[in-house]
């Protein structure tokens, strides 16, 4: 195990009704007047944001709306979010809803104490000294930026979709999390979420790094269980204890727990990240495709780590099997997994078109580099083949 920092001060507040809390959790950190942002009406048409509003009126904390952030959210709806939190001059934002809104939250929370271009954090190389308080209330458990200070903004006009981790300063202050809020969720949704949560953890599990056991070991305990229970949810939409276990699966997959000690990976989410800027698929269905072909392209060259995971978390019994064997297995019980999920693992049949392979990795190399990832680091030829490893499904 590597040494490590591990902070996580967000405060999380969960369970049935705590969403009645939320001006109360504004007020404790020092709120005087919040920009709401989320995504669609539904938090609207179901009452929702009028309890929120309600506890914030409560607590005498002014506030603003800013809505329409769409999955993938875009560098437009940053630029017209930042302009809003001046003029209206906030000095806190609440996110609404799942990972889109929480990052676009993230990135005005940046760029709305910058007199730049907020761009210049995610594509240009400059570092934030400051950013705004934000806090969450969360009704679609997937990215986990409701613990994490990552944020993810996909700029249209150039087609990147970039990622930035300041952990110090876009870790949320407080995260309410009532599992009854993603009762309404299509299931679509929810497997979506699922995948994203779990490859939140294979990003972390798949490391070069040795003696992590302990991190390896609750990993995999986490992986079979956020398993377990989306099965349990496409039978029940409204078991509770099911949603539960998934909404803090989906915190502790990405707060930083399951990587502490470890070089981290990250190569499928890039890889992936390329599918959703030009092809606009949602983030989990493109990491579906994504994840087996990386597995099935790093088990020749490292087959260590996925030998593990396809006996302790695939339940691939390894009597009379060859390593090999024991692998192959293990990706084709992770296949037929996002398959009972309803989600596809070919990437012609997730675009409904042949890909653009060259373009994908020319952007890729453009956002990137000449090499990404550190299981295996991976060339950009060696991103073309899993590219065309996708293509099998």
């Amino acid at each position: 195990m590597d040494n490590f920092k591990f902070c996580s001060p967000t405060e999380f507040i969960f369970g049935r009704g705590v969403e009645k809390s939320t001006g109360e959790a504004l007020k404790r950190y020092g709120a005087g007047k919040v920009m709401i942002v989320y995504g669609s009406d539904r938090i609207k048409r179901d009452g929702l944001l009028a309890e929120v509003t309600a506890s914030l009126d409560k607590e005498g904390i002014a506030w603003t709306e800013f809505g329409g952030i769409s999955p993938n959210p875009t560098a437009a709806s940053v630029y017209a979010g930042i302009g809003k939190a001046v003029e209206e001059g906030v000095d806190f934002l609440l996110a609404i809803g799942g990972g889109s809104p929480i990052d676009a939250a993230k990135a005005i929370a940046l760029g709305a104490v910058y007199s730049g271009d907020f761009w210049d954090f995610y594509g240009g190389g400059e570092t934030p000294v400051a950013a705004l308080p934000v806090g969450v209330v969360l009704t679609i458990p997937a990215a986990g930026s409701e613990g994490s200070g990552n944020s993810v903004i996909t700029n249209e006009a150039t087609h990147q979709k970039i990622s930035v981790r300041y952990p110090t300063m876009l870790r949320p202050r407080f995260a309410i999390m009532n599992p009854e809020l993603t009762y309404s969720l299509p299931f679509f949704q929810t497997a979506c979420g699922v995948v994203d949560m779990m490859a939140h953890i294979f990003e972390r599990y798949f490391s070069p790094t040795t003696g992590t056991q302990l991190v390896d070991a609750y990993s995999e305990a986490i992986l079979r269980d956020i398993m377990d229970q989306a099965l349990s949810v496409k039978l029940d939409g409204n078991n509770y204890d099911a949603r539960a276990d998934i909404m803090w699966a989906g915190t502790l997959a990405h707060n930083g727990l399951c990587g502490v000690g470890k070089v981290e990976d990250w190569a499928s989410h890039r890889i992936e990240h390329e599918l959703s800027a030009f092809y606009d698929v949602a983030h989990g269905a493109g990491l579906a495709v994504i994840i087996p072909a990386w597995m099935k392209f790093c088990a020749e060259l490292n087959p260590d780590k996925l030998w593990r995971f396809a006996i302790n978390v695939m339940s691939v019994d390894p009597a009379g099997k060859s390593t090999d064997q024991i692998i192959e297995e293990g990706i084709e019980e992770l296949k037929y997994f996002y398959h009972d999920l309803g989600l596809t693992t070919n990437l012609r049949e997730l675009i409904g078109k042949e890909p653009d392979i060259d373009m994908l990795v020319k952007s890729l190399h453009r956002n990137m580099g000449d090499t990404l990832g550190a299981y295996v680091p991976l060339s950009m030829d060696d991103c073309r083949k899993i590219y065309q490893l996708a293509l099998e499904g």
